[in-house]
């Protein structure tokens, strides 16, 4: 398999993303981080660029541009800010469900309003006593007449609270082949929202409890046939949500470096700028090169994947590397700026915040060991790239 290839178009992406994210959010950053409130209008005002669609096809107003532009998008703006690349990345998992389980009237009616920035999907499918045991999900969906009724809560649902379309995945049976997913608009009679909560990071982003109290959906909005929930929660966390994630941690690591480096060169040290010290060297080239394999790793997975091959390992692998070197360059970050990193007016702790917040969403580090040693002993159950080749290819 050949190398990724950067085009043209990734680079004039990049600096158009990158401008972007310099001029309409880093003014905000600072309400933002003091608020901790929900960037609604800053997340219409991202939606509306089309970036949402660019895995969407044409035909549905899409920019059709694959899986290694997205990264880049979502790499861009959480350079600037993690909180609204975790806000493009998780309307990109309310996208994934859409184009691979929705059918044609479904497609038609929701994919151009994505594009357009009109409709933030989201998808919901942890619950508070199951985490990331989604056979354990005890929320349901029962049969009436030519409509469905919901109960149950689901949490850690991204943008839940800027969400329009929210893709539910809710038991209608029992075992595996007992889950079905269903679209519900936010505004239906028996859907509701928890109280937003303060995390650590992310601020900006909501990440919240969506709630259904008898909640009538019609037949129309269910996503496949009953009985596909599982792989709907499966295939888009394994396809989009590891490679989603992913861009946000390089957008962070990206970020820390500059930030450093800039920090290095400014403080002076014995009459010298800072980096002059050896040991400071030392750690700003572990950085470097942990930056460098990290978008290896990225990129080539994202390839992959736009070219329809086999590639859930590197998906896998690609997060867990990605993830695991932004905590540990967030970590050498802060030691070289020392008690100067404790304080908010630099980003350097908000960065080493952010980064946390990647770590548990589509599998632990140790739940990417454990299927990449699967992988290794050739017990890995099934490829979602090879079985939906033909829908994430660009």
């Amino acid at each position: 398999m050949d190398g990724y290839v950067i085009s043209r178009l990734h680079h004039q992406l990049r600096t158009h993303v990158r401008g972007f994210a310099e001029r309409q959010i880093k003014p905000r950053i600072p309400v933002m981080e003091a608020t901790r409130a929900v960037q609604h209008d800053l997340s219409r005002l991202i939606a509306r660029q089309g970036w949402i669609g660019v895995t969407i096809a044409r035909e549905h107003g899409g920019m059709a541009a694959g899986h290694l532009a997205k990264t880049i998008i979502i790499e861009e703006l959480s350079r600037v800010s993690a909180a609204m690349g975790a806000m493009v990345q998780a309307s990109q998992l309310g996208v994934a469900k859409i184009i691979h389980f929705g059918s044609e009237a479904q497609q038609k009616t929701w994919l151009p309003a994505v594009a357009a920035g009109d409709c933030l999907p989201t998808i919901a499918v942890t619950e508070p006593d199951s985490g990331g045991h989604v056979l354990g999900m005890t929320a349901t969906a029962h049969r009436d007449g030519d409509d469905y009724l919901l109960n149950g809560r689901k949490v850690y649902v991204g943008n839940s609270h800027v969400g329009d379309l929210h893709g539910v995945v809710v038991r209608t049976g029992p075992g595996s082949k007992g889950l079905t997913a269903f679209l519900v608009e936010a505004d239906r009679p028996g859907f509701s929202l928890g109280e937003e909560r303060d995390t650590m990071g992310l601020h900006g982003f909501s990440f919240g409890e969506l709630r259904f109290d008898d909640c009538r959906v019609p037949a129309g909005n269910r996503l496949g046939e009953e009985g596909e929930g599982l792989a709907v929660a499966y295939s888009s966390s394994v396809l989009y949500g590891r490679a989603n994630l992913t861009a946000v941690s390089l957008g962070i690591h990206q970020a820390l470096l500059e930030e450093t480096t800039r920090f290095c060169a400014e403080r002076q040290r014995y009459g010298k700028p800072l980096h002059e010290l050896s040991n400071i060297k030392l750690k700003l080239g572990q950085m470097q090169s942990r930056l460098m394999l990290a978008r290896l790793a990225a990129y080539h997975a994202v390839h992959l994947l736009d070219q329809g091959a086999s590639c859930d390992a590197e998906l896998m692998n690609a997060k867990l590397v990605n993830v695991e070197s932004a905590l540990d360059s967030a970590r050498n970050a802060m030691e070289i700026h020392a008690a100067a990193g404790l304080f908010t007016d630099r980003p350097i702790e908000r960065f080493l915040r952010d980064a946390h917040h990647i770590f548990a969403p589509a599998g632990t580090s140790d739940i990417q060991l454990l299927r990449l040693a699967e992988v290794a002993l050739g017990s890995a159950k099934g490829s979602w790239s090879e079985r939906l080749s033909g829908l994430v290819r660009a």
